[in-house]
């Protein structure tokens, strides 16, 4: 079965701010919010949800298909992920400029973040259907919400297994559109955050979202996460791997679902996917950019061995 992932496909601009938003902003004027920081870090680097995800994947030995909107300029970035084994030959080309996602990280890792679309307005020409006679596993991760919904439908009438993966587009999806995602999806991932704001916009509660999803998954940041399946009368909790030093957040969340769907395609334990996502989230929190880390699959199985004690000699 080969892993198809939608969503975006963009550049990222990553700001470091030495400071604690927490500091700068008064509550009692969120009203009128008004601030300047000063940041001491900036840099430019290729991101996107779909093709982060994509990318560790490809380091871990997959080869996803890439189904994405870009712009021209973005050829050179395409270029590169096929070199990684990526199937790209299904990436739209657009007059529009590539998405960007400018983020500002404070030294609590707390983010502000603003997306501009550009090309993803192309999304409407990404269709699920091209694929109706392959054995493929859907993944339809961040990108135009109603190309979000209109993925989602075309998975459920085409019996195409499916990770809805909401992410940080959960403000900006309607209520309805939720729930129609939660009910067709066989796999969810979301961090603490976003699980209150799912439960907050679509009227139910954490354990009937759980009793809905076949796993769902709730990352927990330096806690490792709870993976929860339905029927289950308590979560696996998974601790996190230790990092040498925290870098960069941005993308983490990505890596760790390149290296849970890696095992779960596989139809490994939800253990040893859960295990795998955290290992990957790891290298790339040590990164400043979502695809700036790199690994081999030797010395990513030594890292997994080292953190959980346990052998995985499955993929070497």
């Amino acid at each position: 079965m080969q892993l198809l992932l939608t969503g975006s496909i963009a550049i990222d601009r990553i700001m470091v701010f030495p400071g604690k938003f927490s500091e700068v902003i008064q509550p009692d004027k969120l009203h009128v919010l008004s601030i300047s920081v000063l940041v001491n870090e900036l840099k430019e680097t290729r991101g996107g949800t779909s093709a982060n995800i994509a990318y560790t994947l490809a380091l871990l030995g997959e080869k996803p298909i890439l189904l994405g909107s870009v712009g021209e300029s973005a050829k050179p970035y395409m270029d590169d992920l096929a070199k990684m084994g990526i199937d790209t030959q299904y990436v739209h080309y657009s007059k529009l400029p590539t998405a960007s996602f400018t983020v500002m990280t404070d030294i609590a890792n707390c983010q502000v973040g603003g997306f501009y679309p550009g090309a993803m307005g192309d999304a409407a020409s990404l269709k699920i259907a091209k694929f109706a006679k392959d054995d493929v596993f859907a993944v339809v991760s961040p990108h135009d919400p109603q190309q979000m919904a209109r993925q989602v439908a075309e998975c459920s009438k085409l019996k195409k297994r499916l990770f809805y993966d909401v992410s940080q587009q959960i403000s900006n999806i309607s209520a309805a559109d939720l729930r129609a995602g939660v009910e067709a999806t066989e796999l969810l991932i979301v961090n603490d955050y976003e699980m209150g704001a799912l439960v907050a916009k679509t009227g139910w509660s954490e354990a009937e979202i759980h009793l809905k999803v076949k796993v769902s998954v709730t990352t927990l940041g330096e806690k490792g996460c709870a993976v929860y399946q339905q029927n289950m009368s308590e979560p696996l909790l998974v601790a996190a791997v230790p990092v040498t030093r925290v870098v960069d957040p941005t993308g983490a969340g990505d890596a760790f679902r390149a290296g849970f769907l890696f095992g779960y395609v596989r139809n490994w334990e939800l253990k040893t996917c859960a295990q795998l996502g955290a290992t990957a989230a790891a290298y790339a929190i040590e990164k400043s950019g979502t695809q700036e880390h790199h690994f081999t699959k030797k010395d990513f199985v030594k890292r997994y061995e080292r953190a959980y004690g346990t052998l995985l000699k499955k993929l070497v």
